[in-house]
């Protein structure tokens, strides 16, 4: 951390703000390019400091948050993830279901709400996630090992708010800082997460589908049914179908001088 430190008084270190600018504007025009391009974004705090100001700016832009214990294979195991969640909703269509008063005896109800307490404390934030995020956001590198080694180990991008006590090259983009004051992290998240709602802007809106037009701007005509009453149209190239079943003899008229003479060429 060398490189973005400004200096060091009474055993504590002292940050260059001017990194921690160049940081943040870094990791806010990737955050905006990766939002615009449809990408989805996951904030993780785990610490006590951090939990609830993760939370409340991921749910701000809409993005997904984990703020409890990181668990195991998040990352490289999400279709077990996956199975939780589904687990998860089953457990709350279950509660809300009339069954559940009488269906079930007060140890078996026990057992499946601790059950689903324990999956929505650690599953919420991430329980609109159906692919993998474009990029990660953690605060405190140390306390996020984990979330951070599965990250490079599927090749997702890393932007992080890393103290002096942290190593910067385990993530792609740094944002050097304070990661246990709250100002500092309320700070960093406020403008990224502000990141997240411009680039959501700039995606481009879905367009209607529409009928397929040709160049004139009229409607391809559908082909009628085999065996419809409609009246036999003309067919692609002038002909009709009349003209198709007429007799071959039919051919160009004669000339006004052979019809005149009967047949006979006529000398002038």
């Amino acid at each position: 951390m060398t490189p973005y430190l400004y200096g060091k008084r009474n055993s504590i270190h002292i940050i260059d703000i001017r990194e921690t600018l160049r940081g943040l504007l870094r990791a806010k025009k990737f955050v905006a390019h990766v939002v615009a391009k449809g990408g989805d974004v996951l904030f993780v705090g785990t610490k006590r400091q951090a939990r609830e100001i993760v939370q409340r700016h991921a749910e701000r832009c809409g993005m997904h948050y984990v703020t409890e214990r990181w668990l195991g294979g998040t990352l490289t195991n999400f279709r077990t993830i996956r199975s939780r969640l589904q687990r998860l909703e089953e457990l709350e269509a279950l509660v809300a279901s009339p069954e559940w008063e009488t269906g079930y005896s007060k140890k078996m109800k026990s057992m499946l709400t601790r059950e689903l307490v324990k999956i929505r404390r650690n599953l919420a934030g991430i329980r609109r996630m159906s692919r993998l995020p474009a990029v990660v956001v953690l605060i405190d590198l140390r306390k996020e090992a984990n979330g951070v080694r599965e990250a490079r180990g599927m090749g997702i991008p890393t932007i992080a708010l890393v103290d002096s006590d942290s190593d910067p090259t385990l993530t792609d983009i740094q944002i050097p800082g304070n990661d246990d004051a709250m100002r500092s992290i309320e700070l960093i998240l406020r403008e990224l997460a502000d990141a997240v709602e411009e680039g959501k802007k700039a995606r481009p809106e879905p367009v209607a589908p529409a009928e397929t037009r040709d160049e004139s701007g009229m409607a391809p005509r559908r082909r009628p049914r085999r065996g419809s009453a409609e009246p036999r149209g003309e067919r692609p190239g002038g002909e009709t179908e009349a003209s198709r079943s007429a007799p071959l003899a039919m051919s160009t008229p004669e000339p006004p001088e052979m019809a005149a003479t009967g047949g006979e060429p006529s000398v002038s």
